[in-house]
């Protein structure tokens, strides 16, 4: 094993959700959108931020390999919380690297989606975009 992490949550989307020893500890609360208060985080909202910072990593890792500087790297996750047939998720990653080749920036981003946690684990579940800028 090389990484384990805890979190606890208690109270669900309206109560508050605390990373073992205390690190971090985040006041959670339905959307405004799903009728609730929004004075709070939400368990999309911290995917998005999972997702965006590992595939980032993930790019960090290959750019060499594809001849290019991952540094400036951006990437954005959107992410849906869908009710239009119970509940689900779907995932739109934007990735952009300026003054990057296209083509080198679509090779290198294609294998970065192979190597993320994240990518690895949402394949074959939910639906994931890709858009290179």
């Amino acid at each position: 094993m090389a990484y384990k992490t805890t979190a606890t949550t208690k109270g669900g989307r309206e109560g508050r959700a605390m990373l073992d020893g205390g690190a971090l500890a985040l006041a959670m609360a339905l959307p405004k959108e799903l009728g609730g208060s929004g004075e709070g985080h939400n368990p999309e909202q911290l995917f998005a931020l999972g997702y965006s910072s590992c595939f980032g990593q993930a790019i960090l890792v290959l750019a060499k390999k594809h001849g290019l500087d991952g540094q400036a790297a951006r990437v954005t996750a959107d992410v849906t919380l869908k009710t239009d047939d119970g509940f689900s998720l779907a995932v739109d990653l934007k990735v952009s690297l300026p003054g990057a080749d296209k083509a080198a920036l679509e090779a290198l981003v294609e294998e970065a989606h192979q190597i993320c946690p994240y990518s690895k684990a949402t394949r074959g579940n939910i639906p994931v975009t890709i858009t290179v800028a």
